[in-house]
């Protein structure tokens, strides 16, 4: 999917950030998409002239010089229906991560990047009090796109959700699908444990169970089974002798792993030992999208987050 040409607007918080800014002027030289950057204009300028940095094509918002602030925040209080009044509407709004969440939440830009200098908690929060889960969604969740040569894969979920239970994972799992289309693949779904097919027997397995079955039921047509262990899901041998009737043939690119700390170990294994590409956390399940940099990112890794967040805009 391309973005150039689409004039995706993209808000970054952290303007002042050198690796923001780094990214944002690049953005703005290639034309690929119109950045937002948000910190106070002589600021901006002075730290980009230090950094011998140009500016043409990058907008530089001030939170509290904007002329739409009245009514930021009175969408601010409607949106967050009767838990936030005017003047702490007001207040919270002088933070940049609030103020260009109801950016994009208002359609003044297409989608958000953040976290160079916050956590990710600072980043997601807004998110998920402004613009919100869609629909039949309850949970956010983390991807990462798993690059290697030609090769492309989706891990999941790599971030967020510390112990998912069986609705998260289907949830996780169809979300994460819709997530590989969007990024040229199309998604054969494998949900890992430590069992195949009922190999082994326990409350962790069953879990992953139950959410293959909630996740067909979600999805029927999508390709997708387990449970899986990774070698039965990824090596057609292994897949012909431990689950012979399965859809999944050693041939999944969607790997939904049954816990955080088994996503988050999974992931950094393919990236140090396998030489991959981890190319996330990419956020998914919000209404427009939001991204989380992590605050070792470097000014690559900003500019390909913002890309990946305008293609998320197209595919909404």
């Amino acid at each position: 999917m391309k973005v150039a040409g689409t004039g995706r607007k993209i808000v970054f918080p952290e303007g002042t950030d050198d690796r923001i800014l780094t990214a944002a002027s690049r953005l703005a030289a290639e034309q690929v998409l119109q950045p937002i950057v948000l910190g106070d204009e002589q600021a901006v300028r002075v730290k980009a002239a230090a950094l011998g940095l140009p500016l043409e094509g990058v907008e530089i918002v001030n939170p509290r010089r904007y002329g739409g602030f009245d009514e930021l925040v009175s969408a601010f209080v409607e949106r967050r229906k009767g838990k936030m009044t005017e003047e702490a509407a007001r207040e919270l709004l002088l933070d940049e991560n609030y103020f260009g969440t109801m950016l994009v939440y208002t359609g003044a830009a297409d989608g958000l990047v953040s976290g160079a200098a916050h956590s990710t908690a600072d980043t997601v929060r807004p998110a998920l009090q402004i613009i919100k889960t869609k629909p039949g969604v309850r949970k956010t969740s983390g991807v990462f796109i798993m690059v290697r040569g030609d090769e492309k894969y989706v891990f999941a979920d790599c971030a967020i959700n510390i112990a998912p239970d069986s609705q998260d994972l289907a949830e996780i799992a169809v979300e994460s699908a819709r997530t590989a289309k969007m990024f040229g693949l199309t998604p054969r779904v494998a949900m890992l444990s430590f069992s195949t097919k009922g190999s082994a027997s326990s409350p962790e397995t069953e879990k992953v169970a139950e959410a293959v079955r909630l996740a067909k039921e979600m999805a029927p047509d999508l390709i997708l089974d387990g449970e899986f262990q990774f070698d039965a899901a990824f090596v057609p041998e292994v897949a012909r002798k431990k689950a012979p009737d399965s859809v999944i043939q050693g041939d999944a690119n969607v790997f939904i792993f049954p816990s955080l700390e088994a996503g988050n170990i999974g992931y950094k294994i393919a990236q140090r030992l396998g030489g991959f590409e981890a190319v996330g956390p990419i956020l998914q399940g919000l209404n427009k999208p939001v991204n989380d940099l992590s605050r070792g990112c470097s000014a690559e890794d900003t500019y390909k987050l913002a890309l990946i967040t305008a293609v998320q805009s197209l595919g909404e």
